[in-house]
């Protein structure tokens, strides 16, 4: 823990909860990196170990980080809910073992808490990789946080840069531990429908290795896809619109679906080709404000755009698709494993 020298303070109590599983090729920047948090207050960092069968459970050393062991694997949802059982802080922070927050993270993630209406705070992605699969989905990141940055109140957090107020998260039953991928969202959207008032606040900023080839993404966002299609099962209206994803994601789902039935009605009926064309050109336009954007920043990210734009998009609606052919066996809202 650092003093702060620019005279800013911030007067709570605060834990840090990180899950962990297989971790130990991570875990260890994280850890150094929230020991070195440039903030005036005492705070706890709690590593849940979701039985790692690698040197996880051998990084955590130190009086100044808690450890706690599952016997079995349970998920990240019930590692966080651990994490939150044994936490002392008023304000109990979230981000993941392949993290590594910057040196005011916790500082910031902080702040916007001294507005007591503020049940939860969401921070950003940043990277220093230099694939360029990678650079695209900070990019990708950025063009979200551009939608949220325009909103007073939010409905989305993931837990990477996260936290909540305690007793919000114990009053609502913590993390779903029915979901093993997208509890996060499930969370914020639950909360969100419940009046919580939740905040932006993209000050709050950890290091992240994003997926660095394109079968890594590909396989990311059909997962997504999937687990997107089990939370719209319990909040149908997120599948209209939530405060994290632009609607041309949606429209571009669907071109890419159309773009390859006509690629696979080319193979029957050439004349389909004209129609694959078309679909082709409508993506490629709904993918020019993107490209501007990427341009700006990154100019070989932008001319491969499209490319991983129709990626993103075929992987996410596949998933999507295959969520709602085979849906996960979860309950209705209400009976959370916390309660049974």
């Amino acid at each position: 823990m650092k003093e702060r020298t620019d005279g800013r303070q911030i007067n709570v109590k605060a834990s840090v909860v990180i899950p962990a599983y297989n971790a130990d090729q991570t875990l260890i920047n994280c850890l150094n990196a929230l020991r070195e948090q440039d903030i005036a207050i005492p705070y706890e960092i709690i590593v849940v170990d979701d039985c790692s069968d690698d040197q996880t459970a051998s990084l955590v050393t130190g009086s100044d980080v808690t450890l706690i062991k599952h016997d079995k694997r349970r998920g990240a949802a019930a590692a966080r809910n651990n994490g939150i059982k044994a936490a002392r802080g008023e304000i109990i922070c979230f981000t993941d073992a392949d993290c590594a927050p910057k040196s005011d993270w916790l500082y910031e993630i902080l702040i916007p808490f001294s507005d007591r209406s503020i049940s939860g705070c969401k921070g950003v992605y940043i990277t220093r990789q230099n694939e360029v699969v990678a650079r695209f989905v900070q990019i990708e990141y950025e063009d979200k946080y551009n939608l949220l940055e325009k909103q007073a109140h939010i409905d989305f957090i993931d837990t990477y840069s996260a936290a909540y107020r305690r007793e919000v998260l114990q009053t609502n039953n913590g993390f779903d531990e029915q979901f093993t991928y997208l509890e996060d969202q499930e969370l914020s959207f639950r909360l969100a429908a419940r009046g919580y008032k939740m905040v932006f606040h993209p000050q709050a900023a950890v290091y992240h290795q994003h997926a660095d080839s394109l079968a890594a993404y590909a396989r990311k966002k059909f997962t997504i896809g999937y687990w997107k299609a089990q939370v719209v099962r319990r909040f149908p209206n997120r599948l209209i619109q939530d405060s994290h994803t632009p609607q041309v994601m949606k429209v571009q789902m669907l071109l890419a679906a159309l773009a390859m039935a006509a690629a696979l009605a080319v193979l029957i009926t050439p004349w389909s080709g004209v129609i694959l064309g078309a679909v082709l050109l409508l993506f490629f336009m709904s993918a020019v404000p993107f490209i501007r954007k990427a341009w700006a920043k990154d100019k070989l990210v932008a001319l491969a755009s499209p490319f991983l734009l129709f990626v993103r998009a075929g992987a996410l609606g596949f998933g999507y698709a295959w969520g709602l052919a085979k849906p996960a066996q979860i309950l209705e809202q209400g009976n959370l494993i916390n309660n049974r």
